[in-house]
């Protein structure tokens, strides 16, 4: 939670003021050092854990200085090269990355303008740099994928080991997720080919390519919403609770049975929450007749209640941030957060959410 928490506060820091950061220096003020203090975890007083302006004679070249050396256990182990707000990340304009991989103990190098992170080790090579990142992240759009490998570089949970045996996967995935999103914007011709060949039985012209170009992407595109839309109906069924409504019946009837707790402050209910809801019912109804479970929407979160009463919550789901929270309620009402990246986790809280529910019938 602290680790999100962190990235949310340099998101807004980014919103506010990100314009008017013109120089590097500024941007190690305003945006670095919060990162690697409030999100990381180090003591950026403390040259015992992060060295400023790290030097590391290498061969000819002597007194160049890497912006920042992360240090544990008196080893350096992180090596962080800093940009000014809004420059481009390029691994060109960063070549003491590379020279000083080379001559520490550190397996782990980043490369950041304050807002982009990434993420570098040594794959290819021994003791060499990669030349492509094996994790990206940009705070103001945060992948959920990306949190729990860069809690492997926290202080509190740091496990280099455990971040190089997974940099591999991290480094083809992430590539390969931007190919496919490249692939559905526009297919390259081989694609198009591919596909053109299994469905068609004529000669493949120019005019049937070009034909096939505009089909191939719209069929990416529709194979992707269909599988949301599974998704959708997995949970509007909830967990082997399925209702004999039709969906179109049962999404209605979920919207309509959510009540915004002050409608004057355009709060927006998002399909999400009424995913979310949809499951926290399908497990409740276990035990609690479906008709007495109700929703409030706020602007802070989105409360599931017993009976419409808010004096018996049965949780709370806070998805008005990056990291998914469900907030789950014990006898005495007091809530516990617990991070979720998937709303199929939801499940997992079942016990806990029907213990919250049938406590308010004693």
């Amino acid at each position: 939670m602290e680790l999100s928490n962190g990235l949310l506060s340099i998101a807004k820091k980014i919103t506010s003021y990100a314009q008017n950061l013109q120089t590097e220096e500024a941007t190690k003020n305003a945006l670095v050092m919060p990162f690697l203090s409030q999100v990381l975890g180090y003591d950026v007083f403390d040259p015992n854990e992060v060295i400023p302006e790290f030097t590391a004679d290498t061969g000819t070249k002597k007194g160049e200085k890497v912006d920042y050396a992360i240090v544990k256990n008196g080893v350096v182990q992180i090596l962080i090269e800093c940009k000014k707000s809004g420059e481009a990340l390029s691994l060109k304009h960063a070549s003491q990355l590379y020279r000083y991989f080379s001559v520490t103990n550190a397996r782990i190098a980043i490369l950041t303008n304050g807002k982009d992170y990434q993420f570098y080790t040594d794959l290819d090579a021994p003791n060499k740099m990669d030349e492509k990142p094996f994790l990206e992240l940009d705070v103001s759009d945060i992948d959920d994928h990306v949190l729990p490998e860069l809690e492997k570089l926290t202080k509190q949970s740091f496990d280099v080991d455990s971040v190089i045996d997974a940099a591999g996967e991290l480094k083809y995935l992430s590539q390969i997720k931007k190919v496919i999103a490249t692939q559905m914007k526009q297919p390259e011709d081989d694609l198009v080919k591919f596909f053109a060949s299994r469905v068609y039985e004529g000669m493949i012209t120019q005019k049937v390519r070009e034909q096939f170009t505009e089909l191939t992407r719209k069929a990416l595109l529709q194979y992707v919403n269909d599988k949301v839309n599974e998704r959708l109906k997995s949970a509007l069924d909830g967990s082997n609770a399925k209702s004999e409504e039709p969906e179109e019946e049962q999404l209605s009837e979920a919207v309509s049975n959510v009540v915004a707790a002050d409608p004057d402050r355009n709060i927006v209910t998002t399909e999400e929450e009424i995913d979310a809801y949809n499951m926290v019912k399908a497990i409740v109804r276990e035990v609690i007749e479906v008709s007495r479970i109700a929703a409030r929407d706020t602007q802070s979160y989105f409360g599931v209640l017993l009976d419409d009463n808010n004096r018996k919550p049965i949780c709370r789901l806070h998805f008005n941030r990056t990291q998914k929270y469900i907030g789950i309620l014990d006898h005495d009402k007091k809530e516990t957060r617990h991070p979720i990246n998937e709303l199929d986790e939801i499940f997992g809280f079942a016990d806990a959410l029907k213990s919250t529910a049938t406590s308010y019938l004693d």
